[in-house]
């Protein structure tokens, strides 16, 4: 899908451009992740946030993917429909 070799991919994931999780011990992309064939831009900064905040990669997957009440969708569909700011803003106040 994103038609990079498997050490690009994984640059990307070490550098906080992408997450995956393993499912059945392959690592996997949700393709909500990707747009155009690349990393969605606004990504990387949310998933950063995340960590910081203590988050494992499993925990910010499930929270990247699950419906939000404070967002009204799940947080990564928030982010593809540009509202980064405010998903950034629920993800802040999960350190507190």
């Amino acid at each position: 899908m994103l038609g990079m070799s498997p050490g690009k991919v994984h640059r990307l994931l070490e550098d906080r451009h992408l997450l995956a999780v393993r499912r059945e011990r392959v690592l996997v992309v949700p393709e909500e992740f990707v747009l155009d064939g690349e990393p969605l831009k606004d990504l990387r900064g949310t998933l950063v946030l995340l960590a910081d905040d203590g988050f494992t990669d499993d925990e910010a997957m499930e929270w990247m993917l699950s419906p939000n009440e404070l967002l009204g969708v799940a947080p990564i569909a928030a982010l593809r429909a540009g509202r980064k700011a405010e998903v950034r803003r629920v993800a802040q106040a999960l350190a507190f």
